[in-house]
């Protein structure tokens, strides 16, 4: 018997990144009721940075990425699916229909 001791391998922890891609970046500015200009004030961007995203042209840096996943998950946007509970659609619809929906804001 060896006295060499064998370590197990060494596991690399991985995260789930999510992609933005051009779907899901439309889809979580239309949810939050944002023109592409309001979406690039909010996150200092040019408003053609903002279309070219929502085309396909180019996509966001990782850590634009990053921000958009927390402001996501501020506005409670399900960005796996991009769809809204349905709760919420009612109750948002409820607010528009009455003048009293406002504006998310990222910041």
């Amino acid at each position: 018997m060896s006295d060499e001791y064998t370590y197990p391998p060494l596991k690399r922890k991985t995260k789930t990144r999510q992609s933005w891609d051009s779907r899901r970046i439309r889809a979580l500015r239309e949810f939050m009721g944002l023109t592409q200009r309001e979406m690039a004030d909010e996150l200092e961007v040019r408003q053609q940075t903002i279309s070219e995203w929502e085309t396909g042209l180019h996509t966001p840096h990782r850590s634009t990425q990053k921000t958009l996943s927390m402001v996501a998950e501020r506005v409670g946007f399900a960005y796996e699916s991009g769809e809204r509970p349905a709760e919420e659609i009612t109750s948002n619809d409820q607010q528009r229909d009455t003048g009293q929906a406002t504006r998310n804001r990222v910041y």
